[in-house]
């Protein structure tokens, strides 16, 4: 019988043989701010029947007396899954696994998970453990079954044990067979420092925030912004894929009215982010209307109903008591336009069509007076805010789904579309002023700080530039692609992305100062109440978290 140290030295031996990566003998691509010029890639022994053996019968020692179902992220965790599961069954022992998605599935069933789950407590697998983005985006799946995890089983661990604090508080315990301090003598690596994370945005658990709201019937098909959250008068305002839209409680998060739109097209309802102008909130949908409800009982004060679908966010010129907002057609070579909107009582004031769908949103400058919009055919328009003429259109290289941004202090809008190129264009003119390349376009709307652009995309990367020349300042990579909108609060950069991770960064270098985890993905601008000092960070599936942020 090989005994349990002969096993561990037998795995030991394999990972440093097989799974330790140099730089100088292969190109690293690194998600981290700190390229370390090494990586385990531990999957190039998952499915050698040796390792796997041995790691399952550790596994069989350590929990043999226990009742519990395993489960983890593909794709490491599907061999080691397997192994454990026919080890347990060799010894004539039946226990469950599931797999976790890394994303949700985008067609069929449109899972999170594969396999049953039961009420039995839970252990996660991974292979190895580093920040722990990975196993807190597990634990929050599990924790959605209300099941309890008996521990985290990890193969690597980069960092002691203490770092992993939210893990610790939570009760969720790791047990790693190596830490690098393991391989120091073979390989010359040990665990890593602590990364300088200054804060978290509360606790990386629904449970532990302020309050969890969650509308009914997401529909996962569409990853893309849908309706984000607007703080107003003590409430949060947005709306729902089955077509509700709610004002909640900021302090509760109690409903405290909600209207439903009698209709929608091909699963989309409401995708517009609302807007405020006086006592009036103001959305658009996928029926064709645009709506202004009475912010303090959900009354509706009045609906423009002209167009076929609504996806745009409205824009509401105060100055001017105007509301505007795209439009969306099913007429050939007029599928899309720009309206301005009495935001008092609802009478069209003027309308600008063009060739193809607009589901871009408008942005409005008071000191150029006049509003922008994009739309699918690429075109970024500049009109009259008070007549609607068109002051000039540049023509981008992709469709435009997002809203641009004006910067009166420099003379400039910025747009960015599904094109890799993010335009600087002088407001008078419509001439390019300076332009930045991305790998790829996004689907928000560029931040502009002093003299520097933020902007997300699909690339996986925040991007920060100077907005007069393009020289770039700092790049940081979420791990995952994004569609959100970056955010300006009390100094601090708020982004999320599609790993479902919200970033605090600092707007300056880039560094990551808090993060905070959810289930799902993180596809729109996160809200923020001045007065309250709350956080609300939205999901695509129709989740709202309001948070406090903790210092540590």
């Amino acid at each position: 019988m090989i005994s349990e140290t002969d096993t561990i030295n037998e795995i030991r031996k394999a990972i440093v043989e097989n799974c330790f990566i140099v730089e100088d003998a292969v190109a690293i691509s690194s998600t981290s701010e700190i390229n370390m010029g090494w990586l385990f890639d531990l999957r190039a022994v998952f499915l050698t029947p040796t390792v796997l053996s041995a790691y399952s019968e550790l596994f069989w020692e350590r929990h043999k007396d226990k009742q519990f179902q395993i489960c983890g992220v593909e794709l490491a965790a599907v061999p080691l899954i397997t192994a454990i599961i026919l080890n347990f069954h060799k010894k004539g022992r039946t226990i469950n696994g599931f797999i976790i998605r890394k994303s949700r599935k985008k067609t069929g069933l449109l899972k999170n998970i594969e396999g049953k789950v039961t009420n039995e407590p839970v252990i996660i697998l991974d292979d190895l453990i580093n920040s722990g983005g990975s196993v807190m985006r597990q634990v929050e799946i599990v924790r959605e079954f209300q099941l309890k995890i008996i521990e985290v089983f990890t193969i690597l661990r980069f960092r002691d044990v203490e770092y992993y604090k939210n893990l610790n508080e939570a009760g969720v315990p790791i047990y790693s067979l190596f830490d690098l301090n393991d391989f120091r003598d073979k390989l010359g690596v040990s665990n890593l420092p602590p990364p300088q994370v200054k804060t978290q945005i509360c606790d990386p658990f629904y449970n532990n925030a302020l309050w969890y709201f969650k509308g009914l019937a997401p529909n996962f098909f569409y990853v893309v912004p849908k309706s984000g959250p607007v703080a107003s008068g003590g409430r949060v305002f947005f709306g729902t894929d089955d077509g509700t839209f709610f004002a909640i409680n900021a302090g509760s998060g109690d409903v405290v009215w909600k209207y439903k739109i009698p209709f929608g097209t091909r699963g989309k309802f409401i995708f517009s982010t609302p807007s405020i102008y006086k006592n009036l909130v103001f959305f658009g949908a996928y029926d064709g209307n645009l709506y202004a409800l009475n912010q303090k009982t959900g009354k509706r004060e009045w609906v423009f109903m002209e167009a076929d679908w609504i996806g745009s966010s409205p824009c509401v010129a105060i100055d001017l008591g105007l509301v505007f907002v795209g439009l969306e057609f099913g007429l050939f070579k007029k599928r899309g336009g720009v309206v301005a909107i009495n935001a008092s009582t609802g009478e069209k004031v003027w309308e600008y069509r063009t060739p193809e769908l607009t589901h871009g949103s408008p942005a409005y400058s008071s000191k150029y007076g006049v509003v922008a919009c994009g739309s699918n055919d690429g075109k970024l328009s500049v009109f009259d805010a008070k007549t609607g003429k068109l002051v000039w259109d540049f023509q981008t290289e992709g469709d435009i789904k997002y809203a641009p941004t004006f910067s009166d202090k420099h003379g400039v809008v910025v747009v960015l579309g599904h094109g890799a190129i993010v335009y600087v264009l002088d407001i008078k003119t419509g001439r390019p002023i300076t332009t930045y390349a991305m790998d790829f376009g996004g689907y928000s709307s560029p931040l502009i700080i002093e003299n520097t652009i933020i902007c997300t995309s699909f690339d996986k990367h925040v991007h920060s530039f100077e907005i007069m020349t393009g020289k770039p300042i700092w790049k940081f990579n979420t791990g995952a692609r994004c569609f959100a909108t970056p955010n300006l609060i009390q100094g601090k950069v708020y982004v999320g992305s599609n790993n479902g991770r919200l970033f605090e960064l600092d707007p300056v270098t880039g560094n990551v100062e808090g993060i905070f985890y959810t289930r799902e993905r993180i596809v729109n601008k996160i809200a923020y109440d001045e007065e309250t000092h709350t956080f609300f960070v939205p999901t695509f599936a129709n989740e709202l978290y309001a948070l406090k942020k903790r210092v540590t």
